[in-house]
């Protein structure tokens, strides 16, 4: 499936100065969902009425203004997509503009999120540079809101590292000596500094590319690489509504948060 290419808007956005950094967005999209037990990918299930992947797009949509570009990358055999978001990246001052879908992938997400950046930075029209912000999105956290996005970004905006949007561990956490149906308590672990981390996460898009080739494609979010390179990411407080929809009992439980949202 061929990248699309709307017009792309070449200044920053509205209200920066003209030499800012700017800011893009990438939502890794090529997962199979293995995990909630469908037969369709979990990104695709309708949620509220409508493909999760959809709640997700618009939440960055309401940010079309303040963004540079909205990426997402999908699997190269994904047909789905299109099917979905026929007007994604195809209306040309209105949502699409500044769109990109990009069918490349990898067999992890951190795989699909250093193709995305590296097709980014690439680009010929898209203007991004190594010192502009990229905020990286799980599809499947369809619950974020746009005021959620604005928190981490004024968070982040002038932080010599970056952040992500994380939660603080309210229960109490245990520890196993073993997984699977057997798995029996072995330690009762201090919860006063543990947060479960969320996305978007919020970093340059140079230094991440940099950790991510480092740390390797088996990390499992992009904090986790700038960590591995030394850095301490910067964590900002989020909400217990944006989880990851990943188990079967997941889906009902986003729907009821998206139909009290109406």
């Amino acid at each position: 499936m061929p990248e699309s290419k709307p017009d792309f808007p070449s200044d920053p956005p509205s209200g920066t100065p003209a030499d800012a950094p700017r800011l893009f967005a990438l939502i890794p999209c090529a997962g199979t969902g293995s995990r909630a037990g469908m037969a369709l990918a979990k990104q695709y299930t309708l949620v509220a009425g409508q493909a999760m992947v959809r709640h997700t797009v618009d939440a960055f949509r309401a940010l079309r203004g303040e963004l540079a570009g909205l990426w997402v990358v999908i699997a190269a055999d994904d047909e789905a997509f299109r099917r979905i978001l026929p007007d994604f990246g195809r209306r040309p001052g209105q949502d699409g503009a500044g769109e990109h879908l990009l069918a490349a992938g990898g067999a992890t997400r951190a795989a699909t999120v250093l193709n995305g950046l590296r097709a980014l930075l690439a680009h010929e029209t898209a203007g991004a540079q190594a010192d502009d912000w990229v905020l990286v999105h799980d599809a499947a956290r369809c619950l974020v809101t746009p005021a959620q996005i604005r928190a981490l970004v004024a968070a982040c905006r002038h932080d010599a590292v970056g952040g992500l949007l994380a939660h603080r561990l309210a229960d109490t956490l245990k520890q196993s000596a073993a997984a699977g149906a057997d798995a029996r308590v072995s330690a009762t672990l201090d919860r006063s500094d543990k947060w479960l981390a969320q996305t978007p996460q919020m970093f340059r898009i140079g230094a991440l590319i940099e950790a991510l080739e480092k740390a390797g494609t088996q990390v499992t979010d992009e904090a986790g690489a700038m960590e591995a390179m030394g850095l301490e990411p910067l964590l900002v407080p989020g909400s217990a509504q944006n989880f990851k929809v990943t188990y079967p009992e997941d889906f009902a439980l986003a729907e009821a948060v998206l139909n009290s949202r109406k």
